[in-house]
């Protein structure tokens, strides 16, 4: 008999603004005491006065704690975070994408189990529960996302069916022959997987899909509008990091209102990307601090991610703060001839175009000495059969609406369904040719 768990824990969800705040602190203090056991921030908290955990009495003491960064990790690679002995660590994990020296953490059987609970808690909040088919093609691996999301659907009281990423014959077969019910992919997978639905022969009555949960790269809502209307399902916005566990940092629940930052197991600050001040209010840089992982504590980490608070309550009653949808990172901005663009604002404009396919790619290259930018996108094949007028008109379209957002007058290609290349995992959207000059 499957185990009937809701994981909607109102004691936790609906605590006070002050209740949580002072649980925090708690939380802090012990994960300071874990950081104070590793080479790098023993050194790192002691130049600034803190040797002790008890010397954090509130917040103010919590922001005197110097940033952490990606380079940070790095340069402690492989060891130099790891507040615990070797023997008491279960599964390491490694940053995905990177060149060189990889980001690392590791989680003792306590950290897994409260990833764990968190992911339970987040999943359940879309409306999942026991009576779904869960189906994950989250890439499994050094890759957080996959493993991250598999145990928590598992707590939940889910079936889950770990098909990993790509094979989409198989994704399709397995959807129909089990009738999956919630799906875990990126945005980008599941809008190439709906052009490959009729290819492989099937159609959506095969199936019996009602959500799913994406995440793991920038998408626009009118990627996810678009997601929804292809495949006529609610889709939910997810946010989390390899530096801080993976998933279920953050998740919207059922009223797709902003995502809950579960205040229970990080601390969230946003900062002035530029002053890196604490704002209230504003778009500014995430700064997090895991609050369940002491094998590799990490305070006040610059995630580079750009997003703000989202103000009021939330009609689900839960109390933790929200987040909007990440707009970009402060090191994925393109700066185009002296004008600075995320690859978001492109595609919240592509997006909206009904012409437009589910692929695109952003290319950037040197014309002289001048910058120039290229957008390649998918469109309907039935654009390629109609009047070559009816093509140039498009292009002008889409090459208008883009100067009228970004100030730049871009390059426009239109290329037929499927021709664009799909990278299995985090779709790989910028090409910036201009790094290999």
């Amino acid at each position: 008999m499957k185990h009937n768990c809701s994981f909607r824990d109102k004691k936790i969800e609906t605590m006070s603004r002050e209740e949580l705040e002072s649980l925090q602190i708690i939380k802090l203090r012990e994960i300071v005491a874990s950081a104070l056991k590793t080479d790098f921030y023993k050194e790192r908290l002691n130049s600034i006065g803190l040797s002790d955990a008890k010397d954090i009495k509130g917040f103010e003491d919590f922001r005197k704690i110097p940033f952490t960064t990606k380079d940070d990790l790095r340069n402690a690679f492989p060891y130099g975070m790891l507040s615990v002995d070797k023997k008491d660590v279960v599964r390491m994990h490694a940053s995905s994408g990177t060149t060189g020296t990889p980001t690392v953490i590791y989680f003792s059987q306590d950290d897994l189990d409260a990833w764990t609970e968190i992911v339970a808690r987040s999943v359940v909040c879309t409306g999942c529960s026991n009576s779904d088919v869960f189906q994950n093609m989250m890439t499994y691996g050094l890759f957080t996302g996959g493993l991250g999301v598999h145990y928590g659907a598992e707590k939940s009281g889910m079936m889950v069916i770990p098909t990993s990423s790509g094979n989409t014959m198989r994704q399709l077969k397995l959807m129909k022959d089990f009738q999956t019910t919630v799906v875990h992919a990126t945005p980008s997978y599941l809008l190439h997987m709906f052009h490959q639905v009729e290819a492989e022969g099937f159609s959506l009555s095969d199936f019996n899909l009602k959500k799913a949960l994406i995440g793991a790269e920038p998408h626009s809502e009118d990627t996810r509008k678009k997601i929804e209307a292809l495949y006529g399902i609610d889709a939910y916005n997810s946010y989390g990091l390899s530096e801080m566990n993976g998933p279920g940092v953050a998740f919207e629940c059922e009223y797709k209102d902003g995502m809950h930052v579960w205040e229970d197991g990080y601390i969230a600050e946003i900062v002035d990307r530029y002053t890196l001040n604490p704002i209230d209010e504003g778009e500014g840089e995430l700064v997090l601090t895991n609050l369940i992982r002491h094998a590799t504590p990490i305070l006040r980490y610059r995630t580079r991610d750009l997003t703000e608070f989202v103000s009021g309550d939330c009609a689900c009653g839960r109390t933790h703060r929200r987040i909007k949808r990440i707009k970009g990172r402060t090191d994925d901005m393109l700066i185009i001839n002296g004008v600075n663009v995320f690859p978001s604002q492109i595609e919240e404009i592509i997006m909206k175009l009904p012409e437009i396919g589910n692929n695109y790619l952003i290319e950037v290259s040197k014309q002289g000495d001048l910058d120039k930018l290229t957008v390649k996108t998918e469109v309907n094949n039935q654009i390629f059969t109609d009047d070559t007028r009816d093509l140039n008109k498009l292009k002008g379209k889409i090459k208008e609406t883009l100067k009228a957002t970004i100030f730049i007058n871009p390059e426009v290609s239109l290329h037929e369904t499927g021709s664009l290349p799909v990278t299995q995992g985090k779709a790989v959207r910028v090409i910036d040719h201009r790094d290999s000059n």
